[in-house]
């Protein structure tokens, strides 16, 4: 496990957001731990045409924080 810090991508709004019902994003929120092989889209409208892939303790300047 790795711990997500603020401003990370793990605890942004815009990292799994085409899936916000999902447990796993839950947990990774409130334990602020996520697992090492963990990826997703990066939902941020600046980078939507990237398709990027992240890692919840990737991180950008455009970090939004996810409602809890």
């Amino acid at each position: 496990m790795q711990s997500v810090h603020d401003g990370q991508c793990g605890l942004c709004a815009h990292f799994g957001e085409h899936h916000q019902g999902d447990g796993q994003l839950t947990q990774i929120r409130q334990r602020r731990q996520a697992p090492e092989t963990l990826t997703d889209e990066c939902g941020h409208p600046r980078h939507a045409s990237l398709h990027l892939v992240v890692t919840p303790i990737s991180g950008c300047d455009g970090f939004e924080p996810a409602r809890r």
